[in-house]
């Protein structure tokens, strides 16, 4: 899969958010149904955990199939906290981040000795390990029937109930991860990532600890899906195991590549897709006669990923900027003589 890092710049990025910022602001506004609030708010928390994803499978080059068990640790770890231990869910959610960075350093120590399919391999392990502790740990977490009562989130003491105060929350949370992603890979360390995907030997020889910038990525990556984790938890006020299965990390990954692994912008924009493809099929296959839109889902997730391995392999972000750059020229010409038309009959 071709995952060419796309080159960024500044003032770009800078208007990108500034428009991203302002679309997000009055969408709400436009829309007069809670389901579809709801929505958003669940694709924001995605988006921040795909963010993540992006910096450690497209800028660093690293496989990874377990990145829902991070995203689980983090929901579990706040809603522990906050549950059995009566912590306030603010100092929860930081904490929860802080245990999940730990446990992700300490197991990809030995993790990173691994490369390509055998490091897929780890994950996809430290995947099942997480949701068997999930499920077995019942005194804890509850086991397969989830833990309840989880507090929400509050602001001066006022817990936020409505859909509208915690989707300003989430994406508030989801657009300073994108400015942190965008700051990590314009700096020094970005570039190491770019060097270390390209090639680790020539990364190597050229003075970078390839071993060390690998697990600070992976811990990163981690810490993105902590929290989002934890914004999950506290929005839902439940969490069980099966949120957090191997079928998450797949619809994750799904959700990086459609957007673009090497593209951070594009981790909002494959999110928004794969969850919308996610949640039609659930309201089309009932109405067809069938009764499990799982299934299904397995089918729309291998044709997307086929189609955007064969048309668009550097993801649906870059051939977007690519199809604006070769059309613009076009556009503005005529553009251009429209105007000298319209000029000429004046």
């Amino acid at each position: 899969m071709n995952t060419r890092v796309v080159p960024l710049s500044r003032r770009r990025d800078w208007l990108g958010l500034a428009g991203l910022v302002l679309v997000l602001g009055t969408l709400p506004l436009w829309l007069s149904s809670p389901y579809a609030l709801s929505t958003l708010v669940l694709i924001g928390i995605y988006s921040i955990v795909t963010i993540g994803l992006c910096l450690l499978m497209g800028y660093a080059g690293q496989i990874s199939l377990g990145q829902a068990a991070f995203f689980g640790l983090g929901a579990y770890a706040s809603a522990i906290l906050t549950v059995r231990l009566h912590w306030s869910p603010w100092l929860a959610l930081p904490a929860a981040a802080l245990l999940t960075g730990l446990i992700a350093l300490l197991f990809g120590l030995p993790m990173f000795r691994l490369r390509g399919h055998y490091l897929a391999m780890g994950t996809l392990a430290f995947g099942f390990i997480v949701e068997l502790v999930l499920n077995e740990w019942k005194a804890y977490t509850g086991g397969p029937s989830g833990l309840p009562g989880i507090p929400r989130l509050t602001i001066a003491g006022t817990p936020l109930r409505t859909d509208m105060v915690y989707y300003y929350l989430v994406w508030g949370f989801a657009i300073l991860a994108l400015v942190l992603g965008l700051n990590i890979v314009n700096s020094r360390f970005g570039r190491a990532l770019r060097a270390i995907r390209a090639s680790e030997t020539a990364a190597q020889s050229l003075g970078i600890d390839v071993a060390r910038y690998k697990l600070l990525t992976f811990v990163v990556s981690a810490v993105y899906a902590s929290v989002a984790g934890s914004l999950y938890a506290h929005y839902m006020i439940f969490v069980s195991p099966t949120a957090f299965d191997f079928s998450t990390s797949v619809r994750l990954v799904l959700m990086a590549t459609v957007g673009g692994l090497a593209s951070i912008w594009g981790a909002p924009l494959g999110t928004a897709l794969v969850m919308l493809l996610t949640l039609g099929l659930r309201e089309l296959v009932p109405l067809v006669g069938g009764s499990n839109s799982g299934e299904f889902q397995i089918i729309a997730y291998g044709f997307l990923l086929v189609l955007i391995m064969l048309y668009m392999p550097a993801g649906l972000t870059v051939w977007l900027t690519r199809t604006w750059s070769q059309q613009r020229p076009r556009w503005e010409q005529g553009l251009a003589v429209a105007r000298a038309r319209l000029a000429g009959r004046r």
